[in-house]
């Protein structure tokens, strides 16, 4: 396998960060600074140069990052060469997850994923949508899946599922038997929301633009950082929200709360993401792969 020591300089040199990098990498900062020091030894000079402000690479320092960069790409190369001629897909597959597919939709994409490639170690990264797309930008996941939009020309993005997002409301709530609920009347009663950077919340946000209405036009009361936080906010009776229906299975059965479209239709695609320059080891095509055999993903 590649150099340790290499793949942990490359991953500091990127991230010029000793704390990012061992949350990247799963190890500890001491067993990240222990490998550098290991490599400086053996070079016999300094790689970083460390102030109060942070690192930076020293002159050595950049040329180790250039080679190391080819080695670990070239290794990569080889190593999915060789896995495409046995068949063999094993190693590590780092995934992030905005919020709501992270908790309510990929767990059990993964679960088939994972029966059908045993080998394959999977790491999962939950946060809002816009975290994701930085992980991803930043090279700390191999496949992002987000909700929303992604404008980055950088990356790669295609749609996955398509997602509607509905009224959620305590049981016996004055709108729960509207047939045809709008948002502006929904938006007259104490409202609940995701924080800012939440897929779910730029979509409202751009729903309500394109009708020429903002949030602050309405009755904000609360925003919470999490699906559960906010259903358990309604179920006690201080607001409704707006929620993907993934979310929302639980509720149905247990009738703990009420839900039901809007008019319009709120939808949103939910899509995978990577960088568009990436090598793609065999774990991570064959991810890709699985994914587009499964079609529209089931949320049940």
């Amino acid at each position: 396998m590649a150099d340790r020591r290499l793949q942990v300089f490359s991953t500091v040199a990127r991230l010029l960060s000793f704390t990012k990098a061992a949350k990247v990498l799963h190890m500890t900062q001491p067993a990240v600074t222990f490998q550098i020091r290991q490599l400086e030894e053996y070079f016999n000079t300094r790689l970083f140069d460390r102030t109060h402000k942070g690192i930076t690479l020293t002159k050595a320092g950049e040329i180790v990052k250039s080679y190391s960069d080819q080695i670990i790409t070239h290794y990569s190369a080889m190593d999915n060469a060789v896995r495409q001629l046995t068949g063999d897909v094993q190693g590590l597959l780092v995934l992030g997850a905005s919020t709501t597919i992270g908790e309510y939709v990929v767990p059990s994409l993964l679960g088939d994923y994972q029966a059908k490639y045993p080998d394959v170690s999977i790491r999962l990264q939950v946060t809002n949508t816009l975290g994701v797309v930085h992980m991803v930008e930043n090279n700390q996941v191999d496949i992002g899946i987000v909700e929303g939009p992604v404008h980055n020309k950088n990356l790669v993005a295609y749609v996955c599922w398509n997602d509607e997002l509905v009224a959620v409301m305590p049981n016996d709530h004055p709108l729960q038997d509207v047939k045809e609920l709008t948002l502006s009347e929904f938006l007259q009663y104490p409202f609940i929301t995701r924080e800012e950077g939440s897929g779910t919340r730029e979509v409202i946000n751009k729903f309500l633009a394109d009708q020429n209405l903002d949030l602050g036009d309405f009755n904000l009361i609360m925003e919470l950082g999490s699906p559960e936080s906010i259903k358990s906010a309604v179920v006690a009776g201080l607001g409704v929200s707006i929620l993907s229906i993934a979310t929302l299975e639980k509720e149905r059965k247990l009738h703990s709360l009420s839900y039901r479209s809007l008019s319009p239709q709120i939808t949103r695609p939910f899509s995978i993401i990577y960088q568009r320059q990436k090598f793609r080891v065999k774990t991570i095509e064959e991810f890709l792969e699985f994914n587009k055999s499964h079609g529209q993903w089931s949320n049940g």
